[in-house]
This record gives structure tokens, C-alpha cells and sequence, in this order.
């Protein structure tokens, strides 16, 4: 990430795919998901600039990609408010010199953004890519997930977080289901493969489902759990990227496809 923007005063890393044609245009915050492999934290979201790239090449859109606090080059501790609070800044980022924002989250990513659009008007729409509908299963065992935490490099002070119930409760409720009927009737793409062997792509079903109409499911064949390196996926999303009605639609309107019944798969 060779930029930055401010939360909660922590500066995060981050970089801006810009497009070359002027004027004003919309614009997408890039959500990664939790670290995993050798180097962890330190290596989270390190493709996202090329895809911002890509993003603001071929669709002209402005792009966004940051490590959220705890990850890459940025500042601070993990904690799900904490991500949810860095995403509202990316969207500040954006939102001054863009027409809209969309929001797309891989893994993790694709739960924070739901449940970040879930509470954020300014956020038009959201796409998924191999999302889990919670962070249940790590927020009940706060323990252990602080544990995972400090392994892989998000969290690194002392004596963080102070309140280990709470901070797990955070992670618990962290549910994209949830909070779909409050991101409906703005337009999602859930995209999921059904070879996932990490998530199951009923999680992606749930999500859509739960959104309702404005919901389109794609499921990629054969796709396993590395679905952001997968050109269909890829391709899937910067089509949805496309089609979205950039000045049409504002928060509390219905989007023009929303009465489009939900594609089956």
C-alpha cells in the first residue's frame, strides 16, 4: 500500500486505483478478510492494489484497497468495531470526491461490508466473494480467537483488548444475515464457489436470501476457498460492477432491478 487514510486516528495503509477519465464517478472500498498463511497479518490485502487497479482500468471507477487496524503497514489492534469503523473512513474517503460508494469484501471482508452497508446509507451496494454469513464460531471461544489474533500479527500491544468478553461478543454478533434486511433494497452480489471447503455455499445462500430481490447469487463451479484469484469470480464482479445504476438510485430509493427475481443457480 503505498498511501493512507486516518481512523479513529490510527493511520491505515492503503491505495487508490483512479481512473483516467475525468470528472466524478463512483467509487469502491475493497474489504480483505482475516490473515492467513505464512506471513499473516503483515501480507493481508498485498493483491488488493492490483485489483483497485484493475477496478479503475476497466470499469472507471475509483478503488479503494486498505489494511484494516492490526494489518499490513497499519496501525492498531484488531477488533471488530475497530474494522467496521475503519471501513466508514475508507467510505468518508471516497465520498467527497466520488458520486457513490459500493463496497466489495472478500472472506471476512464480505461480512464486515455487510454489516458495515447494513448502517451506512452512503453505502449503494455490496458484493461478496467467499463469505461467511458470522464470525460465530471464533467470537464464542473469545480466548482462542485472541490467541489466533496475536499469531498471526493483528493484535501486538500489551493488555489488548481489556475487555476480552466484550471484544469476543463483538466478534459473535459480527452476522451478515442479520443484517441483510437493512442493506435490501440496495443491490448485493453474493459470489461463492461450490468446491469452498472452508465455507459453505449455503452461507452465501443464506446471505442472499436474507437480502431478498435485490440479491444476485453466483456460484462459481468448482471454485475452492482462494476465490479472489479465480478469473470468474473476478470477472463476475467487475461485470456487476457495470451494471450497477451509478446515478439513478440513491439511499432510501428502490433500485430500478429490484423487483428482478433473485437468478437461480
Amino acid at each position: 500500500m503505498d498511501d493512507a487514510i486516518r481512523s479513529d486516528g490510527l493511520r491505515l495503509g492503503a491505495h487508490f486505483g483512479r481512473p483516467t477519465t475525468p470528472g466524478r464517478g463512483p467509487g469502491v472500498v475493497l474489504c480483505h478478510g482475516l490473515p492467513r498463511g505464512p506471513r499473516g497479518a503483515a501480507a493481508s490485502a498485498v493483491t488488493f492494489s492490483e485489483l483497485a487497479d484493475r477496478i479503475a482500468r476497466q470499469v472507471g471507477w475509483t478503488a479503494l484497497a486498505v489494511n484494516f487496524r492490526g494489518t499490513g503497514t497499519s496501525e492498531g489492534d484488531f477488533s471488530v468495531q475497530g474494522w467496521l469503523d475503519d471501513i466508514g473512513a475508507a467510505v468518508d474517503a471516497l465520498a467527497d470526491d466520488t458520486t457513490g460508494v459500493w463496497l466489495v469484501g472478500v472472506s471476512e471482508g464480505g461480512t464486515f461490508a455487510m454489516v458495515a452497508a447494513a448502517g451506512d446509507a452512503r453505502v449503494r451496494g455490496v458484493a461478496t466473494i467467499a463469505a461467511p454469513r458470522s464470525l460465530g464460531d471464533l467470537g464464542r471461544d473469545a480466548g482462542r480467537f485472541r490467541g489466533y489474533a496475536r499469531s498471526v500479527g493483528m493484535i501486538t500491544s500489551d493488555g489488548f483488548p481489556r475487555d476480552l468478553g466484550a471484544w469476543g461478543r463483538e466478534a459473535a454478533e459480527l452476522d451478515a444475515v442479520r443484517a441483510a434486511s437493512r442493506v435490501a433494497p440496495r443491490p448485493v452480489m453474493v459470489i461463492h464457489g461450490d468446491d469452498d471447503e472452508a465455507v459453505a455455499l449455503d452461507d452465501a445462500r443464506a446471505i442472499a436470501t436474507a437480502v431478498g430481490p435485490s440479491a444476485e447469487l453466483h456460484v462459481i463451479a468448482a471454485g475452492g476457498r482462494r476465490l479472489r484469484h479465480d478469473p470468474r469470480a473476478i470477472a463476475t464482479l467487475l461485470g456487476w460492477l457495470e451494471q450497477q445504476p451509478v446515478s439513478a438510485w440513491r439511499p432510501g430509493d428502490t433500485p430500478p432491478d429490484a423487483d428482478r427475481p433473485t437468478p437461480s443457480t
